[in-house]
């Protein structure tokens, strides 16, 4: 049985289009509510009719299609309306990450070469516009529209979504922005947007390496569209639907998962700026959620919150099996989940997958099918050599949501001859389905074999009173690494590394058993600006304990 076969593309591809997308969820949902935030909620019909003045501001201000339009904004109804409003226009969108540092910052304004930037005052903390100016002087010192700062050299125009930030020189407000573009006619846009293809570049999206700086995956109009109808058809939303998400949008996910799956669905989407247990929680509620969409670790925070039991959270069903959270809502039986897929920023997100009412077995064992439109294929690591049904490998991809490619890095040097990405992630395909082992680039080899932190990792998953379990491998000078278990425990919970151990030796192979369980605080851990933990960091980090104690581990004393 094929499982993906419910998961067809939409009938007319000259449709795949940001902007044909929107005309199409307007009519179908008119006025329903589309998008809920924490002090604005838009229906779809409003999401279009912003989103359209919008564009006529960004074109009094001269952004063209193909214009790099930068938006830096937290999660909320604003952010859709400016990336739909610069999409109407052909304008290449780059979603700026909130938690970026001030160096990735600068990188992605000046690599992804943006003319323009829709920015926040602040984030969560983050002062984004008065940080901007403290290190670029000139923007305050120009004229908006011929800003000049040879640091981003292609930067002309700041537009603050807030007031407090348009209150300096070279910056505009969001409204100004709005009431300049009152006298463009609204026949221009739509002549606009019909100039539109699907394989017109639509998106840099930056994304975190565990070293270097973020690199922008450069996406066509296409991508974000054919993976909001297929997430709204692989997670079974309807219009009834009220989906709470996390995700935030400067992410593929928080794009194409949260933002575009609800949307095609005609579902109601529930967000808040910054994640809060108690906010959520009490938005969950009252908005009479179905579905929730959150990192594991915020789910944690959901369940363990002390609000929580007191909760009507009867509604909500669409939420993974597995987490802490789905116990608090009254799940008993695993009948829905995402976890059988795999994709990548490169992919705009899932290019192998199941729906996610798929039996549980399959859901839990596979990585899914590859989707309508996407080739998959497992290649020897070191000379692209395809592998054969069952061989594990190199997982290469191909197909419809690709991106282009790397931002001002020459394709030869990221598809191979035949047009396939090389991953870097470990799998195999066997009965049509593709099994994902993880990042080759993080497997631990000991003692002649390998080892998969994933495995170990999902199993210190399980256990509720861990948040934070991760395995890295450490130099031994007779085994090549040894597997050390870095555990953060779970807020009022003390470990005992001599448990944590006999737990996992209960459920994994004896090679597989960490040699050492070291306990970490989550201050301890080293993020990307896409707050994902950098196994690097933490790997130094463990060698430097061990180093510190003087660990004896299998005749190996550790010492600085």
């Amino acid at each position: 049985m094929n499982e993906s076969a419910g998961l067809q593309l939409q009938p007319n591809a000259t449709r795949y289009t940001i902007a044909c997308f929107l005309d199409d969820i307007v009519e179908r949902h008119g006025d329903r509510v589309a998008i809920c935030g924490e002090d604005l909620a838009l229906s779809y019909r409003e999401l279009r009719t912003r989103a359209h003045a919008f564009a006529k501001g960004l074109v009094a201000a001269g952004v063209v299609k193909g214009s790099r339009v930068a938006i830096l904004l937290g999660s909320r109804p604003e952010w859709a309306v400016a990336y739909f409003g610069a999409s109407l226009l052909g304008a290449v969108v780059v979603p700026v990450n909130t938690f970026a540092k001030p160096e990735e910052l600068d990188h992605i304004l000046r690599h992804s070469d943006a003319s323009v930037a829709v920015l926040q005052t602040e984030v969560a903390g983050n002062r984004f516009v008065d940080d901007l100016l403290e290190r670029h002087p000139r923007l305050g010192q120009g004229q908006n529209g011929r800003l000049e700062c040879p640091a981003l050299p292609h930067l002309r125009q700041l537009f603050s979504f807030d007031a407090a930030g348009a209150d300096r020189a070279g910056i505009t407000s969001f409204g100004e922005l709005v009431a300049n573009g009152q006298s463009v006619d609204d026949a221009l846009i739509d002549a606009m947007a019909n100039e539109i293809d699907p394989g017109d570049d639509a998106l840099i999206v930056y994304t975190s390496g565990t070293t270097a700086l973020p690199k922008g995956v450069v996406h066509m109009q296409r991508a974000p569209v054919i993976q909001a109808w297929r997430f709204a058809e692989h997670m079974g939303l309807t219009p009834d639907d009220v989906v709470y998400s996390s995700y935030p949008f400067f992410w593929t996910a928080g794009i194409a998962m949260a933002l575009g799956g609800s949307l095609a669905s005609g579902a109601r989407l529930v967000i808040d700026e910054v994640f809060d247990p108690g906010r959520a929680l009490e938005r969950i509620e009252r908005e009479g959620a179905t579905a929730v969409q959150a990192w594991p670790h915020q789910e944690k925070a959901l369940a363990e919150h002390p609000t929580a039991k007191g909760r009507d959270l009867s509604r909500v069903h669409k939420i993974e099996f597995a987490r802490a959270l789905s116990k608090m809502v009254g799940l008993e039986k695993d009948v829905w989940g995402t976890h059988g897929s795999y994709g990548m920023s490169e992919t705009f997100t899932i290019c192998s997958s199941v729906p996610a009412t798929t039996s549980a077995e399959i859901r839990e064992k596979t990585s899914g099918r590859p989707l309508p439109g996407m080739s998959i294929k497992i290649v020897d690591p070191q000379t692209g050599a395809p592998m054969g049904e069952g061989e594990p490998g190199e997982i290469a991809v191909k197909g419809l949501t690709l991106m282009r490619g790397y931002h001002k890095v020459d394709s030869a040097n990221v598809f191979d001859a035949e047009g396939f990405f090389r991953s870097q992630d470990g799998g195999h395909l066997e009965d049509g389905y593709l099994y994902w082992s993880g990042r080759l680039s993080n497997l631990i080899k000991t003692g002649g074999a390998n080892v998969s932190p994933l495995e170990i990792e999902s199993v210190l998953d399980e256990r509720d009173d861990v948040r934070v379990g991760m395995a890295v491998g450490v130099p031994h000078p007779t085994l090549g690494e040894v597997v050390i278990a870095c555990v953060v425990p779970a807020s009022g919970h003390v470990l005992e590394e001599g448990e944590v151990r006999a737990y996992l030796r209960e459920r994994l192979s004896a090679y597989k058993v960490p040699k050492r369980v070291l306990f970490f605080e989550a201050s301890d851990l080293a993020l990307t600006g896409n707050q994902k933990i950098q196994v690097g960091p933490l790997r130094e980090a463990a060698e430097t304990r061990l180093q510190a104690e003087r660990a004896e581990i299998d005749g190996a004393v550790y010492s600085a």
